[in-house]
């Protein structure tokens, strides 16, 4: 075993001086905390992505005994271009109380704060075990992670108990989280001279038959009264969304093209949503081939996240506020891979130092203050799972 052990920080300062973009390999920070748990004695296992060039990471120290804690994070960060960082986003600085540096926020600090833990715990007369579970591509759809929490259920390592989704919280208990969908819509239309406009099929004007019906599905949610699973949420109901669209040659040409995504963020117990929108743009492509046969919607699912339903007093919630202290209701609209782990099983919440508004932004930061009350929780965490 190395004499070497990091503290949280040093090992904050490594992880962000790899630039691991989603679109980009997080391999070689993958291939350094492996050496890195290696050289402590624990032993660590990779799945890798089906093209090779990103890997998950998951560990375990302590006892081969039930009723174990997965601390789950993810190793993929946002790029930074475009925005103004007043210094390098790939190199941790800290000033006046704050660590700025790309993933400090999100959520580059709690790993580090769980790479340390699980070093530390090593150490520790566990009378439970300690997991450790690094996912990449989190930043583009929460759908990677799922290889990881069935590689995890697949592997030789006794389930754990409960999930702590490391997400900034400001350490407060999350229970609930918004789920999300997506698919990439691709209108194909005909063209024919605006003058002939009946004879032709505009892959706008029928993409914006698809966006209309979002927006009454809004009007009709916002209308609603609340379910019981969604009152806590701000908006509480589901909302339909399109941020950016494309298509189109000339003004006097129907646009043989138009695309976009159509989103949902959807509260818990709001299901279905996958075959809403399919069956919407079903019906619109059959008004379409009426006029052209060749017209056509291709949907394609870019992403998936299902919703983090509130457990009502589950394992992972209980150790969660009987080491914060934290009983308040906490959701959020945002969604985390906690649903993943909860749909397959695990009891999950959502706690991590850092505040959600510095996530994505230039000069991203963790207040240092965040980031030592992140320790003082795995220290809490290592010393309830020594207790039995």
């Amino acid at each position: 075993m190395s004499a070497t052990v990091l503290d949280a920080r040093a090992i904050l300062d490594r992880l962000v001086a790899f630039p691991t973009v989603s679109r980009d390999t997080n391999l070689p920070l993958v291939d350094w905390v492996q050496t890195y748990l290696a050289s402590q004695g624990i032993d660590s296992h990779r799945i890798p992505s089906p093209c090779g060039t990103k890997a998950h990471l998951f560990a375990q120290v302590g006892p081969d005994a039930p009723g174990g804690v997965i601390l789950s994070g993810h190793t993929d960060v946002v790029p930074v271009d475009g925005q103004a960082w007043t210094s390098d986003p790939w190199t941790v600085v800290e000033k006046d109380g704050k660590l700025f540096g790309r993933g400090t926020c999100d959520m580059k600090g709690f790993d580090a704060l769980a790479i340390h833990a699980l070093v530390r715990a090593r150490e520790a007369p566990l009378k439970r075990p300690l997991q450790l579970a690094l996912s990449f591509d989190e930043e583009v759809g929460c759908m990677a992670v799922v290889d990881l929490v069935e590689g995890l259920i697949a592997s030789d390592l006794p389930r754990a108990e409960s999930v702590i989704v490391g997400e900034p919280s400001m350490m407060k208990v999350v229970t609930g989280h918004k789920g999300g969908s997506g698919f990439a819509v691709h209108v194909h239309g005909y063209e024919v001279h605006s003058s002939l406009a009946p004879y032709g099929v505009s892959a706008i004007h029928e993409g914006a038959r698809l966006i209309q019906w979002a927006n009454d599905m809004n009007d009709a949610m916002a209308a609603a009264t609340p379910s019981e699973l969604a009152a806590p949420f701000d908006p509480p109901y589901s909302t339909l969304h399109v941020g950016t669209i494309q298509g189109g040659t000339a003004n006097n040409i129907t646009a043989k093209d138009c695309t976009f995504v159509l989103s949902v963020r959807a509260v818990p117990g709001d299901t279905g949503w996958d075959e809403r929108m399919l069956a919407a743009a079903r019906a619109i492509e059959t008004r379409m081939q009426a006029v052209r046969p060749e017209t056509s919607i291709e949907m394609r699912h870019v992403f998936g996240v299902p919703p983090l339903a509130p457990e009502n007093g589950g394992p992972a919630e209980s150790l969660a506020r009987r080491l914060t202290g934290d009983n308040g209701l906490h959701v959020v609209s945002y969604g985390t891979e906690g649903g993943q782990f909860q749909v397959r099983g695990y009891s999950a919440v959502v706690c991590g130092p850092g505040d959600i508004a510095q996530a994505h932004q230039p000069d991203e930061f963790l207040t240092v203050e965040q980031f030592i009350a992140g320790e003082v929780f795995m220290d809490r965490l290592i010393a309830d799972l020594c207790a039995g």
